[in-house]
């Protein structure tokens, strides 16, 4: 009984890295449909959407299959609870993802704006990669270093929001699209906060502690 648990639990594993990966590709291509001012990159960042939104049910019903059935002991519990906690996060980051693809069209970055925008999703991409590698890997130090690397993301949210009120200031034409820039980087602020609650679940499953207190 125990070896099909943990074969079960190395699926759940599995599931989650693919649900992982299809979030990293999602960032990943709307961020460059943006900065290479490519739509049609960005219909990559939708469809990954509408996967991640499946994986989410399949990784949802095998975590309750593992509930229901393999009557798993308190650190098991914990992990699987973790894992559902995880994956609402990880669908959300999705949804941002095909949020800022959908701005593409109307966003035509010039080259040499000097924006870092580019930083910031490279800065959530990692941000979600090592999230979930810190709960495969059963990794604390990896999942604390998550919470670091937010307060970067939030900096760089703060220099991104002063970069386009110069823009504004040179020239006051460009100011609907210095507010899709900024609903663009507000929703990668967004994606590394969930991360970082990713993050904080893995820690909750391997110390039974949630950062929080909750």
């Amino acid at each position: 009984m125990r070896n099909k648990f943990e074969e079960q639990l190395e699926r759940l594993h599995v599931e989650l890295i693919q649900m992982g990966a299809l979030c990293e590709d999602g960032i990943s291509a709307a961020a460059e449909a943006l900065l290479q001012n490519n739509p049609g990159l960005a219909q990559t960042a939708i469809d990954a959407e509408r996967e991640i939104d499946q994986k989410e049910r399949e990784v949802e019903n095998l975590c309750i299959k593992l509930l229901l059935q393999q009557q798993p002991v308190a650190k098991d519990l914990r992990e699987i609870s973790a894992a559902l906690k995880m994956i609402s996060d990880l669908e959300r980051i999705g949804d941002q993802a095909s949020d800022i693809a959908e701005l593409v069209p109307y966003v035509h970055l010039e080259e040499g704006t000097g924006l870092h925008i580019g930083d910031m999703a490279r800065a959530v991409i990692r941000m979600v990669t090592d999230s979930v590698d810190s709960f495969v890997k059963r990794d604390l130090d990896l999942a604390r270093a998550v919470y670091t690397a937010d307060d970067k993301v939030d900096a760089l949210f703060d220099q991104v929001k002063q970069e386009l009120i110069g823009m504004i200031a040179k020239d006051a034409s460009r100011g609907e699209q210095c507010m899709d820039l900024l609903m663009v980087a507000k929703y990668l602020e967004r994606i590394g906060d969930h991360a970082t609650n990713v993050a904080e679940w893995v820690e909750y499953s391997l110390t039974g502690q949630h950062p929080s207190g909750n």
